[in-house]
């Protein structure tokens, strides 16, 4: 669930940041599915600190 809610925030944020910056189209995908790889991957291993902290 973490992983969702982080890959979506990120994708959210990287494409505002790249329509902000005058990026077009492609830019604005590379943008999103870069930050949303990004925040995912932060996301997962969240997950698992705190499946670690619980168990």
């Amino acid at each position: 669930m973490i992983i969702i809610a982080a890959a979506l925030i990120g994708a959210i944020l990287g494409g505002m940041n790249a329509k902000r910056r005058g990026g077009n189209r492609l830019d604005i995908l590379q943008y999103t599915f870069t930050f949303a790889l990004a925040f995912g991957l932060v996301g997962f291993f969240l997950t698992i600190i705190i499946e670690k902290w619980v168990s």
